[in-house]
């Protein structure tokens, strides 16, 4: 009997930049998890050069990646087209709302199928003045596949429901930290004594600090020993940094970015994640996932993608947005009620292991290139 191979399945990955960030993660850990299983031929393209997670080089895959002279570089097109031509993917998956744009024209004129995996948000009120929102609705019509990482961002982005599918994000379980790197943690920021809550967000307008730093200044007057840390870096740092008085600065710390941030979400008894409902919604937080993954309850803003991983009730509170007081009130009945908030966190860390693991997603991107490989 004549043997016959068959050919692993060609997989060009374009994304826009590779900063820290939730879908470039996601990304990364989908290119693992394929070079795992085996079968698959992954490529990436970054189209700006900007690449912040270096272990994409340690990959053994090819990485091409563009410079461009200005954001919206019009040669981008013809270089994208060559780049396909040369490659002659199976199948491309553009997880950018500017990447799956430039795509497009390679992808129609050279017969390659194409996943746009742009959806990575839920806001509310979506027009065409939403730039996103505006390159979303122009790469639809000429993707064969749109993937959203919540049903809520489906959803807002009125994605085609014939041509749309939801995949939630992924944990590794195998990040998660020696447990000793607790006390490192403490040791390292100078964590007073007391109880840890911790929020894991960049200092942007989309991620609502003030609500946060107002929370932990209430339960901070009513005598509290507790330390709240405010982990990310951006261009509303300094701004939120003002808003602390001198008598808890010690007690509310602002690290910075920090890499390998699950050993620090170890140290936390609680996980928050505020979100400023008025310009952004979130999919499927990464930080949610690592506070559960991690086994810590969680205090979120409710909307978007969030109630499709935060049980209320169950593995964590929803709050209304920019309710300051709402958020206070969780996190003391969390910090007076241990038991019931180990329960919650050991409750969460399940469903991230059902519903939410890596190969799970994996899977799932599994069965999606099979069938349009078919």
């Amino acid at each position: 009997m004549v043997k016959t191979s068959v050919k692993p399945m060609k997989i060009l990955f374009l994304i826009d930049s590779l900063p820290r960030g939730g879908k470039e993660r996601r990304m990364i850990e989908l290119l693992k998890g394929l070079l795992h299983t085996g079968g698959y031929k992954p490529a990436v393209a970054i189209l700006s050069g900007k690449v912040q997670y270096e272990e994409i080089f340690s990959l053994g895959i090819p990485v091409h990646t563009f410079v461009r002279k200005y954001k919206k570089d019009p040669r981008l097109f013809l270089r994208i087209y060559q780049l396909c031509k040369k490659t002659k993917p199976d199948i491309i998956h553009s997880w950018g709302s500017m990447s799956s744009i430039y795509v497009v024209p390679a992808a129609k004129a050279l017969g390659i199928k194409l996943i746009n995996a742009s959806v990575a948000d839920a806001p509310l009120n979506l027009g065409l003045s939403n730039k996103k929102y505006l390159w979303a609705k122009l790469s639809f019509p000429f993707s064969d596949l749109i993937v959203g990482n919540s049903e809520a961002g489906l959803r807002a982005y009125r994605a085609p429901g014939a041509r749309s599918q939801c995949v939630y994000n992924g944990f590794d379980f195998g990040r998660i930290p020696e447990a000793s790197s607790s006390e490192q943690a403490r040791t390292r920021f100078k964590i007073e004594e007391g109880k840890i809550v911790g929020m894991v967000g960049a200092f942007q307008d989309r991620k609502d600090y003030p609500t946060y730093i107002r929370a932990a200044i209430q339960l901070l007057e009513q005598g509290r020993k507790v330390s709240f840390l405010a982990i990310g870096d951006g261009p509303l740092r300094e701004k939120c940094a003002a808003m602390i008085p001198p008598q808890f600065k010690h007690r509310i710390i602002m690290p910075g970015l920090i890499r390998q941030v699950e050993s620090v979400i170890q140290a936390f008894d609680i996980g928050v994640l505020a979100t400023n409902a008025l310009v952004h919604g979130e999919g499927i937080s990464n930080s949610i996932l690592e506070y559960m993954a991690l086994g810590k309850p969680v205090v979120a803003t409710d909307g978007g993608g969030t109630p499709e991983i935060v049980a209320d009730g169950r593995t964590g509170f929803l709050v209304k947005p920019l309710s300051s007081q709402e958020m206070a009130d969780k996190i003391a009945y969390l910090l007076d009620h241990p038991e019931k908030a180990r329960q919650m966190g050991a409750e969460g860390r399940r469903r991230i292991e059902t519903e939410f693991a890596i190969s799970r997603m994996t899977e799932r991107y599994i069965e999606i290139y099979q069938d349009m490989g078919a």
